[in-house]
């Protein structure tokens, strides 16, 4: 029998196929829902949930991050997540595109992307109160979801910065669409 925390997520990934499926604010493009079938995860890997302080950064350096459309955004570095995933030391930097932003921005690569995941990698999105225990945050790789720029290349996304790219599995949360628009290499 499952947990109520994998019960919880695979409610959250039904609610998310039937938005995708049926709401006229899919990113998948109007002609493709009709044959929409889903989306693809890894299965809830309770593991890959982790509850980590955030060691904010004194100085918030701004950073340029290139777009899938060749434009940039700036972001600022808040801080970083310190954790181990099998036995690899493990650092995530996470962001802010304005410091007054209620939520952290957790972009990344590993080594599934381009095979099982979205070329280009996945995003986390952190928000304050909801994604914190006391004073550490909740980061759940099973809710590791593509950019839509995975489904509609009308969309632009931030591409992920290169500090942010692991040389470890993520075997959890959302995998590439099998439609995937662009398979990026970057």
């Amino acid at each position: 029998m499952p947990s109520d925390y994998v019960a919880r997520m695979r409610e959250e990934r039904e609610q998310k196929e039937q938005y995708f499926g049926n709401n006229p604010r899919s990113p998948i493009p109007p002609e493709e829902r009709e044959d929409f079938e889903g989306l693809a995860y890894f299965p809830v890997d309770e593991d890959l949930r982790f509850e980590l302080p955030l060691h904010e950064h004194d100085d918030k350096e701004e950073l340029i991050v290139e777009t899938t459309t060749g434009s940039q955004r700036e972001y600022l570095r808040w801080g970083e997540f310190r954790f181990e995933i099998d036995g690899e030391a493990v650092t995530l930097q996470a962001y802010k595109a304005d410091p007054h932003e209620e939520y952290l921005w957790v972009p990344f690569r590993d080594d599934t992307n381009s095979e099982e995941t979205y070329g280009a990698g996945r995003y986390l999105d952190l928000h304050y109160g909801e994604d914190q225990v006391d004073d550490r945050w909740i980061l759940d790789f099973n809710e590791a979801y593509n950019p839509t720029c995975a489904y509609n290349e009308a969309y632009e996304c931030p591409l992920i910065p290169t500090e942010n790219w692991l040389d470890v599995r993520i075997e959890a949360g959302e995998k590439a669409y099998p439609g995937e628009t662009q398979g990026y290499e970057h």
